[in-house]
């Protein structure tokens, strides 16, 4: 029995775990690398396996960067069930839709600024092409230092390209709302190719050994079909398509899901519908059986809406998200009260607060909060735009699902409140609503997505207030390292907005704790459990423990505490192929 770590490893994005038996082939997660350029490019990878080999996909939650990659497998040949629970379901069919439409407007995009600059086009080609080998190079050899992410040009060289995200990144609303995305002048300067339709060798010019001679190499290049680096990845039709394959199940229902793998979903806590999913396998007819535990993305105890993350205390071997290692969220009283505070005073001043807010998850609990912020009079009551079409939908969906709700939420849903619904709450769904925003009486609110301003309605938004002393712009979530919300969090003066210097006048403030993700401390603290009352080498005490979902500061932080419980731990590498005794 093998676990092929082909995403999620030593990064945060692309979750995918392929699990190997003598009998069945079966993927957890089939996710989307997001963010910076050496990790987007691996979208466009050939795949490590034959989709039509693979028995089944089981699906954690419906995030892009763990169900992104679905319409792809799909269209080269995956035929098996999709299984997850009716909240995934449901919230997956939104992101996948709109991240193939999404890929085909940045496509046509990136055509449009190619006819504009077709001197550019060889040199710009020449370099995604270059990115794409050095990944396909990591792939095949994952433990040999390979930079990537270095194929674009230099800021002249991509001077007037439209400022969108590049078709392998997608910064749909609908993405992880921790994910690190790079802040790039351009929609290519990271744009990946996708991946051949048929067989490609890799370019030996670009994934030659260092004193191997690059030229030499070229010239020994098998003839090949030449790729176009720039479609997308999937299209609208290929989503629509792989949805039909999704298969529901219910929470703690065990079901065999391939030969001799049964798999049970647990309730994660993330976002509504999360799971963790239990796999148990028997390898072989009559031989013992092994529990395999995948976190997926652990929500955090005591959050609103959604269940608190099961816990679990018996497993062979259990993989483990690891985002925030080494970090702490501020306590919720903390976050609630500097969110009633930041309101009161955008009130005082009659100005706008600005919320940058991922679609799934995090909307609906920042809404959930002001309504109680309301119901106890600590806020007054401003208008709110809820200006993110996905979110809308998406508060939809977590609309129709109230018995995955928390009791706290349950309970006011009994005595007839709309703890999803603020009282003055109004939804843009169409962008001249989103735009007329602008001329609305002040004060109000807005929630926009997405949540790092790397893209989305919410871009629109801080182009008029930036430069407004009466706007403050609250982050309720994680800005990764190199985005516009990160420079701005970190308190730059200036920043470029439509390739233009714009001074920032607005007032910016930030909360860590609605984050949907578990901090160090309780992701330890959910771990411990499968050591409470046993000694290492009992039944159910986990055999290994692997670090995922992680970049590596946060990994090397964390695995020393974990080791502290008593557990083996290791971090795998992109592609690397563990065997479970």
């Amino acid at each position: 029995m093998e676990i092929h770590f082909l995403g999620g490893a030593t990064t945060v994005t692309g979750s995918q775990f392929l699990l190997v038996t003598e009998r069945a082939r079966v993927l957890i997660d089939c996710g989307m690398f997001q963010g910076s350029p050496n990790e987007a490019v691996r979208n466009r990878v050939p795949l490590a396996y034959d989709p039509s080999t693979i028995d089944a996909i089981l699906l954690t939650h419906a995030h892009l960067d763990h169900c992104g990659l679905i319409p792809h497998v799909v269209d080269a040949g995956f035929r098996g069930p999709i299984i997850a629970t009716r909240g995934t379901c449901e919230l997956a069919e939104l992101v996948l839709l709109d991240s193939g439409r999404l890929q085909q407007e940045f496509a046509k995009r990136e055509a449009r600024w190619e006819r504009k600059h077709p001197d550019k086009v060889a040199a710009d080609d020449a370099k995604e092409r270059a990115d794409y080998d050095a990944a396909v190079h990591l792939s095949e050899h994952p433990e040999t230092p390979v930079q990537l992410g270095t194929g674009r040009g230099s800021a002249e060289e991509t001077e007037g390209r439209p400022v969108t995200p590049d078709a392998a990144t997608i910064a749909s609303a609908g993405v992880s709302e921790e994910v690190a995305a790079e802040d790039r002048p351009s929609s290519t300067e990271t744009s990946a190719p996708r991946s051949p339709s048929v067989a490609s060798t890799t370019s030996p010019a670009a994934a030659a050994a260092p004193n191997e001679n690059p030229e030499e190499a070229l010239r020994s290049q098998p003839a090949e079909v030449q790729l176009d680096l720039d479609e997308p990845l999937y299209t609208e039709r290929e989503a629509k398509a792989a949805i039909l394959q999704f298969r529901p199940i219910e929470y703690d229902t065990e079901l065999e899901v391939a030969p001799g793998i049964h798999a049970r979903f647990l309730d994660a806590g993330h976002i509504l519908g999360s799971a963790i999913i239990r796999v148990s396998v028997v390898e072989r007819e009559g031989g013992p059986e092994r529990t395999i535990v995948f976190s997926g993305d652990l929500g955090r105890p005591g959050t609103p809406i959604i269940r608190d993350p099961t816990v679990l205390t018996d497993a062979d071997y259990v993989l483990v998200e690891s985002t925030y290692g080494g970090r702490e969220h501020e306590p919720e009283d903390e976050a609630i009260r500097i969110l009633a505070e930041t309101v009161r005073l955008v009130a005082q001043a009659k100005g706008v607060l600005l919320v940058p807010s991922f679609a799934i998850g995090r909307t609906q609990e920042v809404v959930w909060q002001l309504d109680r912020l309301i119901d106890s009079g600590e806020i007054p009551l401003l208008p709110l735009y809820l200006d993110s079409p996905m979110a809308s939908k998406a508060s939809d969906i977590y609309r129709r699902h109230a018995d995955y709700f928390d009791e706290q939420t349950a309970k006011l849903l009994r005595e007839g409140d709309a703890p999803l619904d603020y009282p003055d709450q109004h939804e843009t769904r169409l962008l001249p609503e989103s735009q007329a925003i602008a001329t609305a009486p002040r004060p109000y609110m807005i929630v926009a997505s997405n949540g790092m301003l790397t893209g989305g309605r919410v871009v629109g938004h801080l182009r008029n207030l930036i430069g407004d002393p009466d706007a403050t712009l609250l982050f309720v979530g994680y800005q990764g390292e190199g985005t516009l919300g990160a420079h701005l969090q970190a308190g730059a003066k200036v920043v470029r907005i439509d390739g233009q210097d714009r001074e920032v006048r607005l007032k910016i403030r930030s909360i860590s704790g609605f984050s949907a993700h578990a901090d160090e401390s309780e992701l330890l603290d959910w771990l411990a459990n499968f050591a409470r009352g046993k000694q290492p080498g009992a039944a159910g005490y986990p055999r290994r423990v692997f670090l995922v979902h992680g970049d590596p500061e946060a990994q090397i932080a964390i695995e020393p505490k974990v080791r502290a419980l008593g557990f083996e731990t290791h971090i795998p590498h992109w592609r690397e192929a563990v065997t479970l005794d």
